[in-house]
Parts: structure tokens; sequence; C-alpha cells
């Protein structure tokens, strides 16, 4: 199987690469830094699968895989991660993502798991499948929204006029997701929402 590695640490991206190259069954096509680099790469050097980072420069690993899903690009996309994101696994899924690992898994775990998405199944790490399914994003939309919005620093009003609503009802979409993320306040309801991935 032909696969690119993208990821932005030099040293880990030559690791990598370097050490699924001696797998028998493996062939690294190509190296990215970043996730521009890594989509020009994967619509040029046409690989059967991308082992990308999820944290990037100028595009994410998910933005990566949204684009391709968009285009309907045949390259399947594992995604690298030393984040325990509810959230990220969520996107990941809705992005058509086959693999989703740690970083830090040792290389033969990585060289099954590329094997296995070759075989039209998914990888997932069992430590993250585990904290993925006990941390289902609890926020509506429009709890989410009102939350961002609160992260730039809005006051209520702000907000409500942003949205088209009353500040009163703001004001309950906030006590809300204080309530259902078990926060102090808001500013601790976007730092629980943040951590988790809910806000991306």
């Amino acid at each position: 199987m032909r696969v690119l590695v993208a990821e932005d640490q030099g040293m880990l991206r030559g690791a990598l690469s370097a050490l699924l190259d001696l797998e028998e069954d493996i062939e690294v096509v190509g190296q990215a830094e970043d996730g521009e680099q890594a989509l020009e790469m994967i619509r040029s050097l046409k690989p059967d699968i991308c082992v990308m980072d999820i944290e990037m420069p100028k595009l994410t690993g998910l933005d990566v895989a949204e684009r391709l899903r968009a285009d309907k690009h045949p390259c399947l996309v594992v995604i690298l991660t030393t984040f325990s994101r509810a959230g990220y696994f969520q996107r990941a899924m809705k992005a058509g993502v086959k693999g989703f690992l740690l970083k830090d898994s040792p290389i033969d775990e990585l060289s099954a798991a590329l094997r296995n998405v070759y075989a039209g199944k998914r990888a997932v790490s069992p430590e993250l499948a585990l904290s993925f399914w006990e941390a289902e994003n609890p926020l509506t939309e429009r709890e989410r929204e009102v939350l961002r919005l609160a992260r730039e620093g809005l006051p209520a009003g702000e907000i409500a006029s942003r949205l088209f609503l009353s500040a009163g009802t703001v004001r309950n979409y906030l006590s809300e997701a204080i309530q259902k993320l078990d926060a102090k306040n808001r500013i601790d309801a976007i730092g629980i929402a943040e951590k988790n991935g809910w806000l991306d």
C-alpha cells in the first residue's frame, strides 16, 4: 500500500516514515509538513492512505479529511493525535476518517491499523475509543453558538443581537450549558467545552 505521512514535527515525521517504510507491504511515497502541502501531495501522488497529525499549520488533519470527502477523493485518512477530545472524534467520523490513533502507539500497532484500514475496516486506539464513548457532546448547536460568542468576551445583550434572540433567551442558553457541563460559571463552561473539543 502507498502511504503519505503528514506531520509538522520534522523528526517525528522522518522517524515515522522510516519505520513504516521498513514494512514489506508499505511504501511511503511522500512526507508533508502541513495540511496544505498534504492536500496537494494527496492530489498529485494519489496515495492509498494518508497518516495525518490532527494539529498542523495551515490546515488541520480534520480540515484535510473534510476536503477530501467533499472532493470524493479515494485516499483513506488515518488521524494521529495526542488529544483525547470527543469533539475531534465526532468530527473525524463525519469526515469519513477511517483510523484514529494515539501518536505514542507502537509502530507495529500503527502498521496493523493501516492494514485494517486498507482492507476496508476502521481502526481506533482502544484508549481513545473508551474516552470518546464516555464523553458524548451534551450541548445543542444553539448552546454551542452562545458559548462560542461568550468565549469572545461578548455580554449577553451583544450575543442576543448577533443571534437575533432576546437577552433573556441567551441567559437561559448559558445557564443550560453551565448546568449540563456541571460548570461553576460561564468561564468554566467554556473551558470544559473547549477541552472536549465541543466548540470546534
